[in-house]
């Protein structure tokens, strides 16, 4: 799973491939089929690679890549993100043994749930992942 130029940015749903910087700050293109651009700045905005996200684990922290595989492993089947806290609670037990319970909210697990929706038909998702950047 390629997950590198996927991004998450605060205050805007949904994913974003970032394809480019300019002196306005990194060019980034939604993942739907408006595929619309827009520019974001650092100094004002957060930014969060998909391959960097990691969630509370009991012991280690759990890489979001490894959740992911979990799912696409689990045939795809996801509960729906708007499913109550309990389902999802079961479901996260599952793609994601040893989370830390008190820190994963169920908002961070409908997230989730959402954000595999969005890139499972991506050809990305199929994708090997490439050697880490040095």
């Amino acid at each position: 799973m390629n997950l590198r130029g996927l991004v998450s940015v605060t205050g805007k749903p949904g994913l974003f491939k970032l394809i480019g910087q300019n002196k306005g700050g990194f060019i980034l293109e939604t993942l739907d089929k408006t595929k619309i651009k827009s520019v974001v700045n650092l100094s004002t905005t957060k930014m969060a690679t998909l391959e960097d996200i990691t969630i509370y684990g009991e012991d280690d922290e759990i890489r979001l890549i490894d959740v992911f595989e979990a799912i696409k492993a689990n045939d795809g089947n996801t509960p729906d993100a708007k499913a109550d806290g309990d389902t999802l609670r079961n479901f996260f037990r599952e793609v994601a043994p040893g989370h830390d319970e008190q820190r994963v909210y169920s908002s961070d697990i409908k997230k989730v749930i959402t954000w595999y929706h969005i890139i499972k038909e991506l050809p990305l998702f199929e994708e090997e992942a490439p050697a880490p950047l040095a």
